[in-house]
């Protein structure tokens, strides 16, 4: 397979499970470039993400490092198993890699979480709302890439209501209710689509009250996606210098535990749609 300029976050997590792999097995490069008639460059290469591989090379390995947990290989064999581009690769080129990489981590979720400080999460922002964000970043933005940023937001949100919706729970601070991005009117609209999408079967919408005090993660924006298996869910994490990418074991443990947290101290979903109902009427 050819060689990858600059490959994709879950491109780069599918060679680095292998690599994770090899190395619980005790094997070497040498070793699995003889599995595969491939010389110890181009497993290296394939470890990191830049040369793909095929379902069959995936279990050839597997079976050879004496993997047992079928879930798991089955898992990487999908990862590996691309017949077509997604359709965030229509935006390589002209905006972020890491934008049509949280897009990708959306798409093959089983489950999405997340909590936000200070905006909706992007999943339930209207337009005018995401161009309010865009236009406020420093350096500034050209209108042009603004414009295809809100238009690339949008389309992610595909996910919560194609024919096989992501189970979302959005965990929100009652002050990213109150933060006017866009105005007074725009953030009123925002609040009232909030609300209806937060009515979807797939989707539990919760706010955590300013009553409630000190929160862990301040400052931070997280993205928890759940895998086909607990292995494999991944963390991103957003700030002002760019989002991060996470999956050790420790950093997962630690973030499962700040979902948790959410969940038991944020208000219930009807109780939520109250407060933001009332949050709505004072604008």
């Amino acid at each position: 397979m050819p060689t990858r300029p600059a490959p994709t976050e879950r491109q780069k997590r599918l060679g680095a499970e292998l690599r994770r792999m090899r190395i619980a097995a005790g094997r070497t490069t040498e070793y699995a470039a003889g599995l595969l008639g491939l010389d110890r460059t181009k497993v290296s290469n394939m470890e990191s993400g830049v040369r793909g591989t095929s379902p069959e090379r995936v279990r050839i390995l597997a079976s050879n490092y004496d993997c047992a947990d079928e879930e798991y290989v089955d898992a990487l064999a999908a990862m590996a198993d691309v017949r077509k581009p997604g359709w965030w690769h229509q935006y390589r080129g002209t905006l972020p890699q890491g934008l049509l990489d949280v897009a990708e981590l959306e798409w093959f979720a089983t489950r999405l979480r997340s909590y936000q400080t200070v905006h909706v999460p992007g999943l339930m922002q209207l337009g005018e709302y995401a161009r309010a964000i865009f236009a406020a970043a420093l350096p500034p933005l050209p209108d042009s890439e603004i414009e295809l940023r809100v238009v690339q937001r949008l389309r992610r949100q595909q996910v919560l209501d194609h024919d096989d919706p992501v189970p979302y729970t959005a965990y929100v601070h009652e002050w990213a209710l109150r933060m006017q991005f866009g105005g007074r009117r725009v953030m009123r609209e925002q609040l009232h689509h909030l609300c209806a999408v937060s009515e979807r079967d797939n989707v539990e919408l919760r706010v955590l009250p300013v009553e409630a005090g000190a929160f862990p993660g301040a400052g931070h924006a997280v993205l928890y996606a759940h895998g086909p298996v607990p292995r494999l869910d991944t963390v991103h994490l957003d700030s002002a210098h760019g989002g991060e990418f996470t999956h050790s074991e420790a950093q997962l443990g630690k973030y499962r535990a700040h979902m948790d947290w959410w969940q038991a101290h944020t208000l219930d979903p009807e109780a939520s749609r109250d407060l933001m109902h009332s949050i709505a009427r004072q604008l």
